[in-house]
């Protein structure tokens, strides 16, 4: 963890590409095994949207992964506002303790805002997704058990 961080470069990468680790991997290297996770967590919910968009809304598996995106995205924007509203002396003492100070600028703010907005949204669909196909599935599942015993 050598160089200069910028919170303002943090904060954007949390929100933009939060779902890949991107903030990870400027802030802690390449190496750092949070990161990697982090998009790995994200690509095997892209293989749910995959399945979802392919096989259709039926795919058992597609309703298990498509929700991992939504929560690993939010994750991302939860990271940008954790980064966005981190004071500017705990910023510089923990990532910049020998060199030149970060001071936040408008940049941050616009970050944060957007990463409240679009992670909130992104949260809610996908508890609603989640929602939504757990109780479709609840209602199915008495309907066909009961047309099975009549057809026996």
């Amino acid at each position: 963890m050598t160089g200069y961080k910028s919170k303002t470069l943090a904060t954007w990468l949390a929100f933009l590409g939060g779902g890949f680790g991107l903030h990870r991997f400027y802030l802690f290297g390449l190496r750092d095994v949070w990161g990697w996770l982090w998009a790995v967590v994200t690509l095997i919910g892209i293989q749910g949207l995959q399945r979802h968009l392919h096989v259709g809304q039926d795919d058992h598996v597609a309703w298990l992964l498509l929700p991992v995106l939504g929560f690993s995205l939010s994750a991302g924007a939860l990271m940008a506002l954790v980064y966005g509203l981190m004071p500017d002396e705990k910023w510089n003492a923990r990532f910049n303790p020998e060199g030149p100070e970060h001071q936040a600028g408008w940049a941050v703010v616009f970050g944060v805002v957007l990463a409240l907005l679009v992670g909130a949204g992104i949260l809610m669909s996908a508890i609603a997704f989640s929602a939504q196909r757990y109780f479709e599935y609840s209602a199915e599942t008495p309907s066909q058990v009961k047309s099975d015993r009549l057809s026996q």
